[in-house]
């Protein structure tokens, strides 16, 4: 890990780092008092695959809650999204999803595998490789905790990464058949927020997600709106999730 510039936010609580890793650009934001002496939880911050710096004032946002709340936060750019090399692929199952919207066609399991399954296993294994190196940190001491993004990654991550200790999960994203069978195995706490009116999101496949879901504690969050609409209350809702389960 690299970190290739800094600056510091909110009259110094928070100094906001980008680093690379390797080809994998990323952002850490961590609390002024976080030092080897006092190590800090640490949240994961998921994303669409619109690119880092298009999210960076959503993903900003989030950071500033989990930094207040006294974790540090990071987030990596998603293979084929930014200036990451794109796969031709995976633009077309987009193009095809965005014409059957348009259509008011059903999105099939194809277009769905096609968007969804290639991004799965390295951008899984990128967020692990991540995670060495945030963990390797001395100021950072863990817990873990996931938090948005695609919900197949983050299903994934729940149940292959045993160091993320809980995960809030946003379910606004098209879910493959073989996550949902997946999401059998996850056991970690989960907080799940559902947008009800989600243009982009099958609202059916995301309660099929929830219920498949093994773990013993898992909550479902829903919120009347669109995609965008989460309003800030349910946000205080997944803090006060991460304050029980990594603290």
């Amino acid at each position: 890990m690299q970190f290739i510039s800094e600056q510091r936010l909110d009259d110094d609580r928070v100094l906001e780092r980008a680093f690379t890793l390797g080809e994998i650009p990323g952002i850490l934001w961590t609390p002024a008092p976080a030092s080897a002496s006092t190590p800090v939880p640490l949240i994961l911050l998921g994303h669409s695959p619109i690119g880092l710096q298009k999210m960076y004032p959503r993903l900003l946002d989030r950071a500033r809650y989990a930094v207040a709340e006294g974790y540090a936060a990071a987030s990596i750019e998603l293979p084929g999204s930014g200036e990451r090399p794109r796969s031709a692929a995976v633009d077309q199952a987009r193009a095809d999803l965005h014409r059957a919207l348009a259509a008011g066609e059903p999105v099939t399991d194809d277009i769905v595998d096609r968007l969804i399954l290639p991004l799965l296993d390295p951008a899984v294994s990128e967020w692990q490789t991540a995670l060495d190196a945030l963990l390797a940190l001395p100021e950072i001491g863990g817990p873990v905790g996931y938090s948005g993004g695609v919900i197949s990654i983050g299903t994934r991550l729940a149940v292959v990464e045993p160091r993320i200790a809980a995960a809030v999960l946003f379910a606004g994203s098209y879910v493959p058949r073989t996550i949902i069978e997946e999401a059998r195995q996850v056991t970690i706490p989960l907080h799940v927020l559902l947008q009800w009116d989600d243009e982009g999101n099958d609202r059916q496949m995301a309660l099929d997600l929830f219920d498949a879901f093994g773990s013993k504690e898992k909550t479902l969050h829903a919120n009347m709106g669109g995609h965008t609409g989460v309003p800030q209350h349910a946000g205080e809702e997944a803090n006060r999730f991460f304050a029980r389960h990594l603290k």
